[in-house]
């Protein structure tokens, strides 16, 4: 059964580079994605399974159903892009202006249709059921994982198995943790109201970028000093906004914050610890503070008696897209697969994905890219666990 996956997948990997590459010139952003479900919809036409559509914020649910009682496992994609200019040179490049496939969900989504496809032929060859979930706004909160989620993507799942395409990684491995993997994340907004004056006469006004400045130096003592030394904790200030006069003092300054813990313990300190500050700031400099704070995505967390399951199975397996499955570090950028794993036990593993040339961006930046070799390494891995989980 394995031996058939993998040769059917091999079959069509040039199809799954096709439908990466038609995603990728047609990216849509974040709770705006229009166009991207249709193709998907599109995609399962004629095929023996369930489609269901606008589930939560524009998400599709397949269940391919074998007939025959048994477990169910899900299986997650997003498809939702950033937006940001495109500037890789690719011939399949973005159409959309200021819009860019540029963390790898045009390629989970490509993957994960060619593997969808695949189990739909072979599910004689299998019991229970296998729900695919096709994500839209994984890169904007709140997401759309908790929409869905609260639709009933989750109704009779056992497990959700989830992979991301990793270009800082060596293409052709698969990695995992048990555990806390990925930050949680929140975001706040400080408004400081003060008074403003003519910076001759300071003693007339209440400058509020002098209370600013010090907030921003007070909350890096959050971590320093008010965090567990092995916890993992950071908080960065993205945007001091007090632009003005060289020679008037501000009545008023924004401030924006990012934050970012690997549990949802440490997130909930950091949250007490800023609003804290803020109180202490309007006691110290007399000024008023407006904080806006949101709680953002939580930690993710893997399962670690399926994540086991996963990995034992796929170090069993003969595959020669597969070259090692290693245990890594956990990752600092957040992900809302961790709603799935809160709801029910889950695993969310990583392919790795540098591109063979040697020109490896980050995710996020504007010259983001994939070795594509890594779409039918996960494929493998997600469909020969559910094989093996099923079976």
């Amino acid at each position: 059964m394995m031996k058939h996956l993998i040769e059917k997948l091999k079959e069509k990997e040039p199809r799954m580079i096709e439908i990466r590459r038609y995603l990728h010139q047609h990216p849509e952003l974040s709770f705006h994605e229009k166009e991207t479900p249709k193709y998907i919809e599109s995609f399962y036409e004629g095929k023996d399974c369930k489609v269901e559509t606008n589930v939560g914020p524009n998400g599709l649910k397949v269940t391919i159903d074998s007939g025959k009682p048994g477990k169910t496992i899900a299986i997650r994609a997003d498809f939702d892009a950033l937006p940001i200019q495109e500037d890789t040179g690719l011939a399949f490049a973005s159409k959309n202006e200021g819009v860019m496939h540029a963390c790898g969900h045009d390629a989970h989504t490509a993957y994960m249709l060619i593997l969808a496809e695949t189990l739909i032929e072979m599910k004689d060859d299998f019991n229970g059921k296998v729900v695919v979930i096709h994500q839209p706004a994984e890169e904007v909160p709140p997401g759309g994982a908790q929409a869905m989620i609260k639709d009933g993507v989750l109704d009779g799942v056992d497990h959700v198995l989830g992979v991301h395409v990793m270009s800082h990684m060596p293409a052709g491995n698969i990695y995992y943790r048990e555990g806390n993997v990925q930050t949680g994340r929140d975001f706040f907004k400080l408004k400081v109201n003060g008074q403003g004056g003519h910076g001759s006469s300071p003693h007339t006004a209440n400058d509020s970028i002098v209370a600013g400045a010090y907030f921003v130096n007070a909350i890096q003592t959050i971590v320093s000093r008010r965090l567990n030394p092995f916890e993992t904790g950071v908080v960065t200030i993205g945007s001091f906004d007090g632009k003005g006069q060289f020679n008037v003092i501000k009545d008023s300054i924004e401030i924006e914050g990012d934050v970012r813990a690997l549990t949802d313990e440490t997130k909930n300190t950091i949250k007490k610890e800023v609003n804290r500050l803020s109180a202490g700031l309007e006691a110290m400099f007399g000024v008023e503070c407006e904080l806006d704070y949101h709680d953002d995505y939580p930690a993710l967390y893997n399962d670690p008696e399926f994540t086991q399951f996963v990995v034992d199975t796929l170090e069993n397996a003969e595959t020669d897209a597969i070259n090692n499955v290693e245990r890594c570090e956990p990752q600092p950028p957040s992900e809302d697969f961790a709603y799935y794993a809160k709801a029910i036990p889950s695993t969310f593993i990583y392919a790795g994905a540098s591109p063979e040339n040697g020109d490896i961006h980050p995710h996020h930046h504007p010259k983001f890219n994939i070795s594509e070799k890594a779409m039918r390494v996960s494929a493998e891995a997600v469909g020969i666990a559910v094989l093996n989980y099923l079976k």
